[in-house]
């Protein structure tokens, strides 16, 4: 799995392959879909998501990384 910080910036269309919540934070797995770095499974930690754990499973979103920094949206 690659943390999302080494990725180089940019945007990265991905899906949810993973998804679990904890006492504090939100645990995701997602895949990226094209380019140099299709397939990798990158993993991401998120406080203050509001979304159900399974019905994220299998959804398209898109990971924008700007300055090291990620963030995730859902495409719903």
């Amino acid at each position: 799995m690659t943390d999302a910080l080494r990725l180089p910036d940019g945007r990265y269309d991905v899906f949810v392959v993973d998804a679990t919540a904890t006492d504090d934070d939100f645990a995701i797995e997602l895949t990226i879909l094209s380019g140099a770095h299709k397939g990798e499974v990158i993993g991401l930690r998120a406080r203050g998501f509001d979304e159900d754990e399974v019905g994220l499973l299998g959804l398209p979103g898109t990971l924008h990384v700007e300055n090291g920094v990620p963030r995730f949206v859902v495409e719903k």
